[in-house]
């Protein structure tokens, strides 16, 4: 019975390992044909939920969430390197604790923040990893510039004094 348990267990470990691998291989395909352009760290993880991309080729819309091994500073030089060499130019940058570069090619702009990530797996093995956010946008990702004009917004009461 021991035995079987055992057997058990690793059979559920092993698939999921499996699924985790093909969502991994899957999103990259699709990444990389939809943003065929832009790396992406060799290292990093693509995280499923938040990630949402929309359109194609040249008008890609939407946001890559990654986990990387590597440190802010190190995808730094990572994009440093990489990014100016498939066409893409850096616009601005923000290099601190936390890191912000803002990309531009053919009208479309990318932004990459990255993060320390400190959450508890990464204190126990005693690594600098970060979590990676990028957004971009083609410049007719937005049809309304003011979608908003004309809506009423709400005024507070002052207070007493």
């Amino acid at each position: 019975m021991k035995n079987l348990l055992l057997a058990f267990t690793a059979l559920i470990l092993t698939s999921c390992a499996l699924v985790v691998d093909e969502y991994q291989q899957d999103q990259r395909k699709v990444i990389a044909y939809l943003l065929e352009d832009l790396p992406l760290p060799n290292d990093s993880e693509i995280i499923k939920v938040p990630t949402v991309l929309l359109g194609t080729g040249d008008a890609i819309s939407g946001r890559i969430i990654l986990k990387s091994q590597f440190s802010p500073a190190e995808n730094l030089v990572f994009y440093g390197n990489e990014a100016p060499s498939t066409g893409w130019r850096l616009i601005s940058s923000k290099v601190g604790e936390e890191i912000t570069l803002t990309y531009t090619k053919g009208g479309r702009f990318a932004t990459i923040e990255m993060t320390p990530n400190r959450d508890f797996e990464a204190f126990i093995e005693g690594n600098y990893s970060s979590d990676i956010v990028i957004s971009v946008v083609h410049p007719d990702a937005i049809s309304n510039p003011l979608p908003f004009e004309g809506l009423p917004y709400p005024v507070k009461p002052a207070e007493d004094s």
